[in-house]
């Protein structure tokens, strides 16, 4: 089903007094951040990278605001969004912008993994952790989900040093979350999947209802 996000759920972040806690267990080499109230300090979100797919010139641009554990999100992903794909973003219609949405410290982590091998990999990893989606965020303990992340991330060439690295990266998910709150306080977002269409907004829907707005944006030009 759709996930909704309420007001606190926004608040649901990364830092306490100015530090993250950390959840440690007896083979986990390095602690991973956990979920906590954040703190209103302002930190500078120029470093984080958009990650797109297609002409950065083409005529439409759509974002994406998804979570890693939405189911809907995940079906989307694994359906409509190759559709569009195929036939808007690889053909030079639409930029397809893909953001993270943080429900959780789960969602977090597979961002973490995500983001880890760069913007040329980044799209391959999601396609990991959608399609996988029902495996690693149902592992059970914390220790159990990272671990299946941590296989993701090998999955998809990285090594261990490198994965570690990332997923203890409390900078860089502080840095993420207040990029996403941004974000989703402009756009207005309130679920997921939620989708911009050229400054519009729009709630989840299916390739037919969403090739028609397309088409009808296109025709605009």
């Amino acid at each position: 089903m759709t996930r909704y996000i309420v007001p606190a759920a926004l608040a649901l972040v990364l830092v306490v007094g100015g530090a993250f806690w950390l959840t440690r267990a007896p083979s986990a080499p390095e602690g991973l951040p956990m979920a906590a109230e954040a703190q209103g300090a302002e930190v500078d979100t120029s470093s984080v990278t958009e990650m797109a797919l297609g002409d950065p010139d083409a005529p439409v641009t759509v974002i994406e605001y998804a979570s890693f554990t939405c189911p809907h999100c995940a079906s989307f992903h694994t359906g409509p969004f190759e559709q569009i794909k195929e036939n808007y973003v690889d053909t030079g219609k639409v930029r397809f912008i893909h953001r993270e949405v943080y429900f959780d410290k789960y969602g977090m982590w597979a961002s973490l993994i995500a983001r880890c091998a760069g913007p040329d990999r980044y799209f391959g990893i999601v396609d990991l952790i959608y399609d996988g989606q029902s495996e690693w965020s149902r592992a059970g303990s914390d220790l159990a989900i990272a671990n299946e992340l941590r296989k993701i991330g090998r999955m998809a060439g990285m090594d261990n040093d490198r994965i570690e690295a990332c997923l203890t990266d409390a900078d860089k998910l502080r840095t993420l979350v207040a990029w996403y709150q941004e974000n989703a306080t402009e756009h207005d977002i309130e679920a997921t999947p939620s989708f911009v269409i050229d400054g519009e907004k729009y709630s989840n829907m299916g390739y037919s209802d969403f090739a028609r707005i397309l088409d009808e944006k296109l025709a605009g030009q």
